[in-house]
């Protein structure tokens, strides 16, 4: 077994597109009209789906925006160099919620992104490997 996607329901697709390819540096993977159901799938990612796990966005045709809840916490993201990527975010648009530092109580440096329907994004510090 394997995690094949983690599906959001979005606002306005081609916003959240931009968002993921242009500011996150995901691909567009493929995407898909229901036209019977009247919604979109369209699935971004880092890699092929073969690989990894990967985002589906869902659009509802009509639908402009969704109650989120209090159950949702978070997408985690590795990077290799998190004050590096919060700044290319900035640069991209993206909106940093929580800027690039340590964890509460921890070491692990951590920052927040949101996208264009304020799902939060965390991104994680890569791990050096200490046997270098």
């Amino acid at each position: 077994m394997r995690i094949l996607h983690t599906m959001l329901r979005v606002a306005d697709l081609e916003k959240s597109i931009q968002f993921y390819t242009q500011v996150m540096g995901m691909s567009l993977l493929r995407q898909h009209d229901n036209e019977e159901y009247k919604y979109t799938l369209a699935f971004v990612g880092y890699g092929s789906e073969e690989d990894g796990a990967v985002i589906e966005l869902t659009y509802n045709w009509g639908v402009d925006s969704y109650d989120a809840g209090n159950a949702y916490g978070h997408i985690a993201i590795e990077v290799n160099d998190i004050y590096q990527t919060c700044e290319q975010i900035k640069q991209a648009g993206g909106t940093i919620s929580r800027e690039p530092g340590p964890v509460k109580g921890g070491t692990t440096e951590i920052a927040f992104v949101r996208d264009p329907d304020n799902y939060a994004l965390e991104l994680i510090q890569k791990k050096q490997d200490k046997n270098l």
